[in-house]
C-alpha cells in the first residue's frame, strides 16, 4: 500500500481550505440593497402612469408594477442581485409603456391633423367651384 506524499496532502488541504473560504466569502457578502434602482423604477412607473400608460400600454405597466413588487420582496429577503435585476426590468418595462403611450398619442394627433387637412381641402374645393 502506497501513501500519498506529504506535499500532496498539504496541497489537497490547501485547496479544500481555499474553496471553503471562497464559499464563505460568497455567502457573507450579500452586497448592498439596490436602493437607487428601486427608486428609479418607482419614478419610471409613476411617470408612465402619469402619461396614460394604464390606457395605452396596460400590459407593460402592469408588468413593471409586478416586477417592482417582486424586487421589493427580494430586498426584504436580502436577495439583492435578484432585486437589482427585477428593479432594472421594471424600469425598462415602465419606459416601454411610456414610449408606447407617447407613440399612441402621436398617432392620434397625426390622425386628427390628417382629418383637419382633409376638411380644409374639401372647403377649398367647394370655394373654388363657381
Amino acid at each position: 500500500m502506497q501513501f500519498p506524499s506529504i506535499s500532496k496532502v498539504r496541497l489537497s488541504a490547501l485547496a479544500v481550505i481555499t474553496g471553503a473560504f471562497i464559499v464563505l466569502a460568497g455567502c457573507a457578502s450579500k452586497g448592498e440593497a439596490p436602493v437607487a434602482q428601486l427608486a428609479t423604477a418607482r419614478a419610471s412607473i409613476t411617470q408612465a402612469e402619469s402619461a396614460g400608460a394604464l390606457q395605452s400600454a396596460p400590459v407593460e405597466i402592469l408588468a413593471a408594477r409586478d416586477k417592482l413588487g417582486r424586487a421589493e420582496a427580494a430586498v426584504r429577503e436580502e436577495r439583492y442581485a435578484e432585486a437589482r435585476r427585477l428593479a432594472e426590468e421594471a424600469e425598462a418595462d415602465a419606459e416601454l409603456a411610456e414610449r408606447k403611450t407617447q407613440a399612441a398619442k402621436s398617432a392620434a394627433a397625426a390622425e386628427e391633423l390628417a382629418r383637419g387637412n382633409a376638411a380644409l381641402e374639401k372647403e377649398l374645393e367647394r370655394r373654388a367651384r363657381p
